[in-house]
């Protein structure tokens, strides 16, 4: 869903609520081209389910439906586990590409600090909202707009992060075309340069064991911004 400001005849301001792989990078796409200030605000991840003792997500039911297909698992298992991967509202938990680009964007500064990691479900949204509405005013009594944040120097940050926690290999896209709207130059190349010297410091699921619900009860994405940084792999300046 998208907010629009005006004041007379002209859209002066831009808010954006997403959450799906395709309808975030089309949000910053549309901010970066038509560069009025905006914010972006992540409808949020999805808790974790609970199963036979053990967190599970929508992954889960995928290696599930194999393992029925086996015969290692029985069709009431399989049932069951569907039925509780997905508790709530939010996106896939893991660092698919939803997560993924929610903490590209964060890290770029077009949502607020925190809003990456944040549980669709949590309160916390809510305020997150209210103070997304009163940022854009600023933006707009400061005339702050999308590229003048998403610079160059924004996108290797986005794109150091995103490799460090092993995001999807769809940032690859989504950012080039972000960056192709705010008419910045990124290639195939500075993914590889980037990813050649950038240490995989997280544990995410799909290739790890945690969500991205529980990266937040730690600090969100800003915890790894810092280790990041105190390494001096990231443009702190920017």
């Amino acid at each position: 869903s998208i907010e629009v400001v005006t004041f007379g005849e002209r859209m002066d301001g831009l808010i954006a609520v997403a959450g799906c792989d395709k309808n975030m990078p089309g949000c910053l796409m549309a901010m970066a081209r038509l560069n009025i200030p905006s914010i972006f605000i992540y409808g949020g991840t999805i808790l974790a389910g609970q199963f036979q003792g053990r967190d599970v997500n929508i992954q889960d039911v995928f290696e599930a439906v194999g393992a029925y297909a086996k015969g290692d698992m029985s069709l009431e298992d399989l049932r069951d586990l569907e039925c509780r991967a997905c508790p709530g509202e939010g996106s896939c938990a893991g660092l698919f590409t939803a997560n993924t680009m929610s903490t590209a964007i964060e890290v770029m500064g077009m949502s607020l600090p925190g809003d990456a990691s944040i549980p669709a479900v949590d309160p916390r949204k809510k305020d997150r909202a209210r103070e997304a509405g009163s940022t854009l005013m600023q933006l707009l009594r400061e005339d702050i707009r999308p590229r003048d944040i998403l610079t160059r120097q924004a996108f290797e940050n986005a794109i150091t992060v995103v490799v460090a926690m092993g995001g999807s290999t769809n940032a690859v896209l989504h950012l080039m075309a972000i960056a192709r709207e705010a008419q910045v130059e990124l290639g195939l190349d500075d993914f590889d340069r980037i990813g050649r010297n950038t240490p995989y410091i997280t544990d995410m699921r799909p290739g790890g064991r945690y969500v991205m619900a529980d990266l937040d009860s730690y600090g969100g994405v800003a915890l790894v911004v810092k280790r990041l940084l105190n390494a001096g792999l990231l443009h702190g300046d920017a």
